[in-house]
């Protein structure tokens, strides 16, 4: 099993409960998965560098966590068929 970081770009405009069924919902893909979470840290709402979707800010997440490779993708599938994640990107911590 290897180590990830998958960093989480959502919509600002979602409430706290919606936000963390969001959350939720990729660390449950995870564990679920035969993986384990190491760390979901919240950063709050922050100004992005440029527009994306026509928002100028979104809510901030970062998630640590250690499994296998089909669960990356698995996590990359997800996060790209909803509409609350404005970007992801999972990197490989050696």
């Amino acid at each position: 099993m290897q180590k990830y970081e998958m960093l989480f770009l959502l919509n600002s405009e979602l409430s706290e409960e919606a936000r963390d069924a969001e959350l939720g919902k990729y660390t449950k893909i995870v564990s679920d998965m035969g993986g384990t979470v190491e760390s979901l840290e919240p950063w709050g709402v922050k100004k992005t560098a440029y527009p994306i979707r026509f928002k100028s800010d979104a809510f901030y997440a970062l998630m640590t966590f250690t499994a296998e490779g089909a669960v990356v993708a698995e996590l990359d599938r997800v996060a790209g068929i909803s509409g609350d994640v404005l970007r992801r990107v999972i990197t490989k911590i050696d």
